[in-house]
């Protein structure tokens, strides 16, 4: 029997009910069963039911969460009455859910529910539970996204998530409870401080699982859940909050710990990181996502570590809020696990730093052209005309990059139309240079279309981002977006650096030539080293599949930075500048420097 006291539902009926580019597009990503269930039984474990329970999902899809919370309801609370709302924009999904879910009392209503919530005003639900659709604003459109914004009181750039949850505090009886399930990047992108803002203002977050690359989805989303209780009136605003992260273990800690069984497809190995010394096993992934210690469990073929702690979310006093203001000034502080070992590490370090990447250097994006055909390859000497070779810049990219050095692969160069020798983005003239002019023309009507580029003022054959033309000559640091490990580069050839890396021009550091120099070496010691990407993992912590890894400005800022004039630090950037130079690496004595640096034992 169904746990709502109907005849059992077949769960997987109609789960197929749009293609891959619609779902994308429409930010459609339909919840596992498993998954769901482990969402419903979290939520209630915070709920006190009043006489009957009120249920809201307002992005019910086929009807997986209100299922799966029947199925849980029924089980904790027997004989409970239950009364359900789903919304979505969806037919085909409603009339799937509400076939599935027959014999529930279910208001199915299909339309937008941000604009039916104003009608909900004085409705009051003890449990709202939702998948809301994930769509940035990019697909939204500016017009759209700006009147979501100041109708929900949000700030820049945002997806739908946001307004959804908006919308749930006044929804919610004073003690109801919110179950979300969402993509994990709010925990730690600074497009995501609308929403840690929105769980931390109106609601109090209990619960929070990272589920990271767990690859629960077959889209590729990484999700998270966040159960957040709305507090009765006269109740405090704070309380601890479980959080439990998981991810895919490096391949020397699943060596170690589990052996391999047949059909395994992994583990895939991944740079090694510090992992808890508290290990232990469990033959399932969500029963480790409620155990209370550190696990690493076989799921999926592959093997992941289970890290459970509390959540850090930056609060006055906490170690997430020590040097976490941007250089920029924002205050987008990344919500991070809270373990004693790690936090006393991080007070030491923190005790160590003399100032972060983010106070010492400016940290840009590479060019993006957004036309890379056009003006990328490693064949102009194919081209007819071939554009002058005045016009024509080496270029790095992610495969150029490894520790230290540059090891260019490809001889890939860029059309960059730009004067070089100007301090601002002063385009060429192309009457100058006739074969640059002949072979743009031939794509003129592609490049002319981008209508944000010619709307903003600019020549119709520029690029989107050129970045500052005259530093390009000078030294630079250089590192990947997406990268396993750390791999800061040193640079004097000139190149210009590709969008899908960020650079540190060497001049915009302090001081003489040598002294810049010096602090360029001391940065890229702390960025390649063990310690670094420790800090990257337990501040900033945004990992995608396999252990790869975002180093882009809002967390490279965050990396600690030693007292350049200690002993250790002097001998660090001796040491690196020998890296540079093609000494062999190393790593001890690099991480030996680095903790010193710091003051830490080796």
């Amino acid at each position: 029997m169904d746990g709502w006291g109907g005849p059992a539902i077949d769960r997987r009926a109609g789960r197929e009910l749009d293609g891959a580019g619609v779902r994308k597009r429409h930010g459609r990503h339909y919840t596992p069963d498993r998954l769901a269930r482990f969402l419903a039984d979290r939520l209630l474990t915070h709920l006190v039911p009043g006489e009957t329970l009120r249920i809201l999902d307002p992005a019910c899809g086929d009807g997986e969460l209100l299922l799966a919370l029947g199925d849980a309801v029924a089980q904790r609370f027997p004989g409970l009455p239950v009364r359900a709302a789903g919304y979505d924009l969806d037919p085909a999904a409603v009339r799937v859910a509400r076939e599935r879910a027959a014999k529930l009392d279910v208001t199915w209503q299909v339309g937008d529910f941000l604009y039916a919530a104003e009608k909900l005003a004085d409705e009051q639900f003890d449990v709202v539970i939702t998948n809301p659709p994930y769509v940035r604003t990019q697909q939204l459109g500016a017009r759209t996204a700006r009147l979501l914004r100041d109708r929900f009181g949000l700030t820049g750039r945002i997806d739908l998530t946001h307004p959804f949850v908006a919308s749930v505090p006044r929804l919610l009886r004073p003690g109801g409870v919110l179950g979300l399930l969402c993509a994990n990047r709010f925990l730690t992108t600074k497009a995501g401080a609308n929403l840690r803002a929105l769980l931390c203002r109106d609601l109090i977050p209990v619960e929070l699982y990272d589920l990271g690359d767990t690859k629960l989805f077959e889209a590729a989303v990484l999700p998270a859940v966040t159960i957040a209780v709305r507090p009765p009136p006269g109740t405090s605003g704070s309380r601890s909050c479980r959080y439990v992260a998981a991810y895919e273990a490096s391949a020397d800690t699943a060596a170690r710990t589990l052996p391999r069984t047949a059909g395994d497809r992994g583990p895939n190995p991944v740079a090694a990181r510090t992992l808890p010394a508290t290990t232990g096993r469990a033959g399932d992934l969500f029963t480790a996502l409620n155990a209370d210690r550190d696990t690493v469990v076989r799921h999926d073929g592959r093997v992941i570590a289970v890290q459970v702690g509390t959540l850090d979310c930056g609060a006055a006093g906490s170690v997430a809020a020590e040097r976490a203001t941007a250089a920029d000034g924002s205050n987008g502080i990344p919500w991070r696990l809270s373990q004693p070992d790690t936090d006393a590490w991080l007070r030491r370090i923190a005790a160590g730093t003399w100032h972060s990447f983010g106070e010492l250097a400016r940290i840009r994006v590479g060019i993006k052209t957004t036309a890379d055909r056009v003006f990328i390859s490693d064949r102009w000497h194919e081209v007819r005309p071939e554009p002058e070779a005045e016009l024509l810049f080496d270029l790095l990219t992610h495969h150029d990059l490894t520790p230290w050095r540059i090891t260019r692969g490809r001889p890939t160069r860029v059309l960059y139309p730009y004067d070089v020798t100007r301090t601002r983005r002063t385009p060429v003239d192309l009457s100058e240079f006739p074969c640059t002019a002949a072979y743009l023309a031939t794509h003129k009507d592609v490049l002319a279309a981008r209508d944000y580029v010619v709307g903003g003022g600019r020549e119709w054959f520029e690029i989107w981002v050129p970045q500052r033309p005259h530093l390009w000559r000078s030294p630079k640091l250089v590192f990947p977006d997406i990268s396993v490990a750390p791999r800061f580069a040193f640079d004097r050839s000139g190149a210009i650096v590709n969008g899908d890396c960020y650079w540190i021009s060497v001049p915009d550091l302090h001081g003489s030539a040598a002294e810049a120099d010096r602090f360029a070496y001391l940065l890229m010691g702390v960025a390649n080293s063990a310690l670094g990407l420790r800090f990257y993992d337990a501040v900033c912590g945004n990992r995608l599949y396999s252990g790869r890894r975002r180093w882009i400005t809002q967390y490279v800022t965050r990396l600690p930075v030693p007292d350049p004039s200690t002993p250790a630090a002097e001998a660090l950037t001796v040491l690196v500048r020998d890296l540079i130079e093609g000494a062999e690496p190393d790593p001890g004595a690099l991480d030996e420097l680095v903790a010193a640096a710091f003051g830490l034992p080796g």
